[in-house]
């Protein structure tokens, strides 16, 4: 069964999965393609047909890292009704990631960390970010606050500062931290229209 399993499966899908792996845990500079190879156990050829270059490799695992982050969030704040509940649910899915198996850290900070401004990689993780910034933006919209994109800013940074205590303080419970000191934000926050409620059928 798992040799079948296997044979299924593309030589671009295991070595994503093995860039996965590697690059996450080890880093993208310091990982070189051949352990890549060896890992996904595929021909040297199979990375350049699949990606032409790591560089392309580096960026199709980040933006695989992007589609199931949007993907955990939208499946979370599914859980909402309203535009200010879904804000907070934000950092519900947040906590998902940061309490999961073998979290270092944010995936896109750690490779722009090791990239060129003018890169592949930094393209992959201003979409990443410009996804988070809106998310919260058009959010904010919704519920009908002041401003919107001032307020999207300042989410954000409670996004990044529970992500950053997770991995270096150890603290599993950052992102509860974060979502309590999200809700006294919003508490405060000026609102000049009623906030837009969605209703279920």
């Amino acid at each position: 069964m798992a040799t079948r399993t296997a044979a299924k499966t593309s030589a671009r899908d295991r070595l994503l999965a093995a860039a996965d792996e590697l690059f996450y845990s080890e880093g993208v500079l310091s990982v070189g393609i051949d352990r890549v190879i060896e890992r996904a156990g595929v021909a040297k050829a199979s990375l350049y047909n699949s990606f032409g270059s790591k560089e392309a490799l580096v960026c199709a695992y980040l933006d695989a890292r992007r589609h199931r982050n949007m993907a955990r969030v939208e499946r979370v704040l599914t859980r909402y009704r309203t535009p200010r509940e879904k804000l907070l649910g934000v950092f519900d899915a947040l906590g998902e990631q940061l309490t999961g198996p073998g979290y270092r850290g944010c995936a896109f900070q750690r490779a722009s960390a090791e990239a060129p401004e003018d890169s592949g990689i930094a393209r992959e993780t201003d979409a990443y970010r410009s996804w988070l910034r809106g998310l919260f933006a058009s959010l904010a919209e919704e519920a009908g606050y002041a401003d919107p994109e001032g307020l999207s800013r300042q989410l954000l940074l409670l996004w990044d500062g529970a992500g950053t205590s997770a991995r270096l303080d150890r603290d599993p419970s950052a992102s509860t931290t974060a979502r309590a000191a999200a809700a006294a934000l919003l508490a405060a926050a000026p609102v000049t229209t009623e906030p837009v409620v969605i209703e279920t059928v």
